[in-house]
């Protein structure tokens, strides 16, 4: 019976996919004196463990069907289930009906996602796998969680039972309520990767010739951008963070992940120590990770408010941050570091002995690093392990087949989306992973660039990526000299990009310079030229690109 605030769990309903725990869930629940209703699979598990499971088909009187695709649609499951305790009309139904109450529903859905994730997998066999009857039943006991409690996720199970024997076998509303929630999280979750498969899918030939206009081409194949961009775009996230704050301290936030975040991400990583970290926090860490992932060599990236402040690539990771630091400390105080390397504890001393610093990321961090930061307490040190990466010849290299000597790990991006909020709406675009190689570049000048020349212009082109535009890199010797960004004209960030480097007395004649996009007049290219730079990379397309 339920009561203003406990439902004393009597009888349970078990159909789970996923049967981690199942068993030690199911016996726990017997020895607490509840009848277990069960299905299929999950019956045939609790018998053979030896837990006494009623077929719910005994219960109901009908057989399963059509090769259990019916067995829980039946109304003496589902007036159970969604029976109000309190409600004189319901009682006398389950009474005229002998229907048994349900006041607990465990269930879990058909593995769609992880099915039609395999590449072996058809229309055919995705389809199978669209679970009807657990939506069903979990979406009926999270509607009446005034009486019934519902649990998807293994990971409640301890938690419920705790519960269960502190309260003589009741469960609070607040609890199933909070179950509740998760069902309809878990089932929202379910029917979003349905219709994402689906609408990835282009129209089969078989529903070409139907009849119906549904704006697909009459040979059955929709056109690229329809089956890239369906109608409906679904985005699912799981939490992970409070925010110590948003963008500005008055307004709160928090994180949240992709529901299986690619490796060596923002979204992986673990917290070793410091404060909570703030939206722009995440922002920035976010910037400098995906740019120093760039790189193959020990390499360093400092960011301040979304830009990149310094970038070096060297034989260790200590000389990375040392020549990184160097392109403008001014900048980089109270910035975030990332790493492509561990974290040891020459380069984290270093750090913490040279500047201010808000959070330092690395794939991994030493114990040794980290019993030299503990002092900075304040100092967020995070590790999001390791991305995933593959053998390939240096960009730079003439020709890589010959040169096998000189092969070295380069970073492998994965393929997403990247999304941004305007109001009213969101912008989703494909995630930019193009990356360039010198067989990518039609060199345009009356003078090739030299080998040293292209391997700093193959080093400065990823950094400009970062850079916000109008951007601007300087860089000689495989780290930067000089960054101009977010300017209103290309010119100004050019000679953002000369002052910053004069101010720091580095020597910018011989240097490169690496552009995000076309020069529209020859401007900057003669600022460029009058400060010493060598060579240009730059996507081109201006009407003036022979001028």
């Amino acid at each position: 019976m339920a009561t203003s605030n406990l439902t004393s769990i009597r009888r349970a309903l078990i159909s789970v996919s996923d049967k981690t725990g199942i068993a030690s869930f199911a016996r726990a629940l017997h020895e607490l004196g509840v009848e277990i209703l069960s299905t299929g699979g999950t019956r045939k598990l609790l018998t053979e463990a030896g837990i006494p499971a009623v077929e719910v088909s005994h219960r109901t009187g009908f057989p399963e069907i059509m090769a259990g695709r019916v067995k829980t649609l039946h109304p003496k499951i589902h007036g159970g289930i969604l029976a109000r305790r309190d409600d004189d009309d319901d009682r006398a139904a389950l009474s005229e009906h002998d229907i048994p109450l349900i006041d607990l529903v465990v269930v879990n859905l058909y593995p769609f996602r992880a099915v039609v994730e395999d590449p072996g997998c058809d229309l055919a066999t995705a389809i199978e796998n669209i679970d009807i009857g657990g939506p069903a039943m979990l979406r009926a006991a999270a509607k009446n969680h005034r009486f019934t409690a519902v649990v998807v996720e293994p990971e409640d199970y301890e938690p419920v039972l705790a519960e269960m024997r502190a309260n003589n076998g009741g469960l609070k509303e607040a609890t199933r309520f909070h179950l509740a929630r998760k069902a309809f999280e878990h089932s929202a979750v379910y029917d979003g990767d349905i219709a994402d498969y689906l609408n990835a899918l282009r129209v089969a030939e078989d529903y070409a010739d139907d009849g119906v206009d549904d704006g697909a081409d009459d040979d059955g194949d929709e056109t690229e951008t329809e089956a890239q961009w369906p109608p409906v775009f679904n985005a699912q996230f799981n939490k992970q963070w409070n925010l110590l704050y948003g963008e500005n301290p008055h307004q709160d936030a928090a994180f949240y992940a992709d529901m299986e975040p690619p490796e060596g991400s923002i979204a992986t990583v673990v917290k070793h120590q410091g404060k909570d970290l703030s939206y722009n926090n995440i922002v920035d860490t976010d910037a400098a990770l995906e740019c120093v992932k760039s790189f193959a060599d020990p390499a360093c990236v400092i960011v301040k408010h979304s830009n990149p402040c310094g970038v070096a690539e060297a034989n260790s990771l200590l000389q990375a941050y040392e020549l990184a630091h160097q392109t403008d400390p001014t900048s980089a105080y109270g910035g975030i570091i990332a790493f492509n390397r561990e974290l040891d504890a020459a380069t984290a001393k270093r750090v913490i002995d040279s500047q201010f610093v808000e959070v330092i990321i690395a794939p991994v961090v030493t114990k040794e690093a980290l019993a030299l930061t503990k002092a900075k307490k304040n100092l967020r040190i995070l590790s999001c392990g390791w991305w995933h990466r593959q053998l390939v010849a240096p960009l730079w290299q003439t020709n890589p087949e010959q040169e096998q000597d000189e092969l070295r790990q380069q970073p492998v991006r994965p393929a997403g989306l990247h999304l941004q909020q305007v109001l009213g709406g969101v912008l989703v675009q494909e995630r930019d992973i193009h990356t360039l190689g010198r067989n990518n570049l039609n060199i345009v000048s009356k003078r090739p660039p030299t080998e040293s020349e292209m391997r700093d212009l193959l080093f400065a082109w990823p950094i400009a990526q970062y850079v916000k535009s109008n951007a601007i890199v300087y860089c000689r010797d495989r780290r930067t000299v000089g960054i101009g960004a977010g300017q209103m004209s290309r010119v100004y960030s050019a000679k953002l990009a000369s002052l910053k480097a004069a101010d720091e007395s580095i020597e910018v004649k011989g240097a490169v310079m690496a552009s995000d996009a076309f020069f529209p007049f020859r401007d900057s290219i003669d600022a460029a030229a009058k400060a010493g730079i060598t060579a240009v990379i730059q996507p081109g397309g201006s009407i003036r690109d022979d001028e």
